[in-house]
């Protein structure tokens, strides 16, 4: 989810760029919220279902 949003904030900011918009959020402020997504994302937070010993649930015997 959290990858999705990074990928939202990492849209908007190259529009943003792209258009030369002058708003009250410049887009280096998208950036580094983008980053922060993605580390959260590369960190295992907001994850649907947490990997128990490396298997999926639905493989239990």
């Amino acid at each position: 989810m959290l990858a999705i949003l990074a990928a939202v904030l990492f849209a908007i900011a190259l529009i943003m760029d792209l258009a030369d918009a002058t708003t009250g959020i410049s887009a280096s402020a998208f950036l580094t919220a983008g980053l922060l997504c993605l580390a959260l994302h590369m960190a295992g937070i907001g994850a649907s279902l947490p990997a128990r010993n490396g298997r999926r649930w639905s493989m239990r015997r």
